[in-house]
């Protein structure tokens, strides 16, 4: 069994997208450590708001099989992959950390996340798993959240249902 800390967004129905995916991670791992949901400006591209979310799960599942999986979960819930990367979501989820392993493979499987480098990814994180490790740097999260530029800044928090 492994950690798998999670980064979940969407900027298309959000809410109901990132309810119901949470309830899907639930219904598969059983506990899930989840974040608040906070409202960050779209990276990349002029697009609506996202809201981002962290999860922690344990999982019995490979890495590259868990990101399979996850890529199954947000297909169901109508990701578009015809667009540029760069573009409005439905939802997306990425596997950030994976225990203590440095992974690359197929399907955008990339451990540690380079995305972690961003406030989305990195506040709902280290919320929730301030002590994390991150392998390739040896910093906790909570040491990387405060050295961000964005550390102290106020984020709208988004209520799930």
């Amino acid at each position: 069994m492994e950690l798998a800390y999670l980064s979940l967004g969407s900027n298309v129905e959000p809410v109901p997208n990132l309810s119901s995916a949470l309830a899907a991670l639930s219904a598969r791992f059983g506990d899930v450590r989840v974040s608040a949901a906070y409202c960050f400006p779209a990276v990349g591209f002029a697009g609506a708001d996202f809201v981002n979310l962290a999860a922690v799960i344990e999982t019995d599942l490979p890495a590259a099989a868990l990101n399979d999986w996850l890529h199954e979960l947000e297909d169901r819930h109508g990701r578009r992959r015809d667009v540029p990367r760069f573009s409005d979501r439905t939802l997306d989820i990425d596997i950030v950390l994976y225990g203590a392993h440095v992974l690359q493979g197929s399907g955008n499987l990339q451990v540690p996340r380079d995305e972690l480098k961003h406030a989305f990814v990195l506040r709902p994180l280290a919320e929730i798993a301030p002590d994390a490790v991150v392998p390739t740097n040896r910093q906790s999260l909570r040491e990387l959240w405060r050295q961000h530029a964005d550390y102290g800044r106020e984020f709208r928090r988004v209520a799930l249902d």
